[in-house]
């Protein structure tokens, strides 16, 4: 196994059932099998903190104010950069997180309509102000991506069709504001293709 000198750092982006979180696993399955040190993580719930914090924001048995769902999702990040990002990146590693801070302006503030200076800035506060390096938004119609969830889902993926509407056009607004950064893929291909797509823009910018 071998590290970068100062980690890389990967998200996964999209709306509920665009096959971010398939991809994810396996672009950690084939980084590792090349002998790159990687950890695979995610938001919300990845550490003890965190979990509660899932179970509180994403449960159907609460129905939290705005203001508390904002807030929940920078507590479980702050504490997910503090002890799991942040110290791997500093070791070297490369970071895969399965949704990460556009996921916060996706749903907060396009969804929600949440001023976009406050959440920028509670961001910065959790963080440091750690952004990813590089970013995979998976693009995906609505409906197929609501086929795919099913009958169980979680408060958040509860909400109606306007509100997803307004998510998935704020992540598409979101790879126009940082191209660099932000790579879009088609939701709709096959596993196999979208996963030489991920892996040639990956393996691209490690190089």
């Amino acid at each position: 196994m071998f590290s970068l000198e100062k980690g890389y750092f990967i998200t996964f982006e999209g709306i509920d059932g665009c096959g971010k979180s398939t991809q994810a696993n396996n672009l950690v399955r084939s980084l590792k099998n090349k002998g790159y040190e990687t950890v695979f993580t995610r938001e919300p719930g990845a550490t003890v903190i965190g979990k509660e914090v899932r179970k509180l924001a994403l449960s159907n048995q609460f129905d939290p104010c705005l203001e508390c769902e904002v807030l929940l999702f920078q507590a479980d990040r702050a504490e997910h950069v503090s002890k799991v990002i942040r110290p791997n990146l500093e070791e070297g590693k490369i970071v895969v997180c399965d949704r990460y801070f556009d996921s916060t302006l996706a749903y907060q503030r396009y969804g929600r309509n949440v001023n976009v200076d406050f959440l920028v800035q509670a961001h910065d506060f959790s963080t440091r102000s750690l952004y990813p390096d590089l970013t995979f938004l998976f693009d995906l119609d609505l409906e197929v991506a609501f086929e795919r969830i099913g009958d169980r889902r979680d408060r958040m993926e509860n909400e109606d069709l306007e509100f997803f509407e307004r998510v998935r056009q704020g992540f598409l607004e979101i790879a126009k504001a940082y191209p660099q950064r932000v790579k879009v893929i088609d939701g709709s291909k096959n596993i196999e293709e979208i996963f030489r797509e991920v892996c040639l823009s990956t393996y691209d910018c490690l190089s």
